[in-house]
């Protein structure tokens, strides 16, 4: 019998399908991979705004996370809206119990609309519990300068950021440049262990249907690496993903904000 390559997102849902739980499957689907997913809150969002929040307590998150790894067992792990430090601590303790392989974890903070999705008490608890497991951290700029307390807003502050993310204890640390005014949108990974820097630029899409880029994005890396892609393999592969998502999402109307990526623009014709 054959199996499938198989990738676990641990996140929260969006209500509006563009980002978090319905982002992380519709991208492992487009990608040859078979989603799971724990669902750590329920959001209720569309393309405009986040108008509540419900937490999944973290007993349940823990369950469902159990559940698929005691049956089902994963290639890799996509962690993305985790709500508080109890949530992140019950995340933490089951991944190592299950020796979960190939976390990509995206620090979620702040949504498309600029609602917060993260407690401030929860960012000492990423830094010191999770970060550390992740076979790669891939923050953007705001991201970035929350967890290091400090602005991140050029290129030269990416590259530093890159490496100080690193002192928190990632095997791999990706530093998306999305939000700088830039032509190109760069992304440093930088890999402590060989002290390798490697640019990736994209030509910028000028677009409004950026909602679950980052979602999206990490998504693609974890499904690279399920399918037995190194770091710099899986990384490259998802920009590409990402970068021709955006650009075919570009002239759909969905909803009056900020619209999804076409997630399978190479399915869809």
């Amino acid at each position: 019998m054959k199996t499938y390559f198989r990738a676990l997102t641990i996140a929260g849902s969006d209500s509006g399908g563009g980002a978090g739980i319905q982002a992380d499957l519709k991208t492992f689907s487009a990608l040859g991979v078979f989603g799971m997913s724990a669902i750590t809150a329920l959001t209720a969002q569309n393309t405009r705004e986040v108008t509540g929040i419900f937490p999944a307590p973290p007993e349940f998150i823990a369950r469902q996370i159990d559940a698929v790894m005691d049956d089902i067992g994963t290639h890799a792990v996509k962690i993305g809206m985790l709500h508080s430090p109890d949530v992140i601590k019950a995340v933490a303790d089951r991944l190592a119990h299950w020796h979960s392989p190939n976390l990509v974890v995206d620090p979620v903070m702040i949504s498309k609309s600029g609602d917060k999705l993260l407690l401030d008490d929860a960012v000492d608890a990423l830094g010191q519990i999770l970060l550390p497991m992740a076979t790669l951290i891939t923050p953007n700029l705001p991201e970035a300068s929350v967890l290091l307390n400090r602005p991140v807003n050029t290129p030269e502050d990416m590259h530093q950021a890159a490496r100080d993310l690193a002192d928190l204890g990632p095997a791999n640390v990706l530093v998306k440049g999305g939000h700088l005014a830039e032509d190109q949108s760069v992304d440093l990974l930088f890999t402590p262990a060989t002290g390798r820097m490697l640019e990736l630029p994209a030509t910028r899409i000028n677009t409004p249907n950026s909602h679950g880029t980052g979602c999206t994005l990490s998504s693609a890396i974890a499904a690279g690496l399920a399918k037995g892609q190194d770091i710099e393999s899986a990384v490259s592969s998802a920009k590409a993903y990402i970068t021709d998502a955006l650009t075919a999402g570009a002239d759909f109307a969905t909803g009056s904000g900020h619209g999804p990526v076409h997630h399978f623009y190479n399915l869809w014709k």
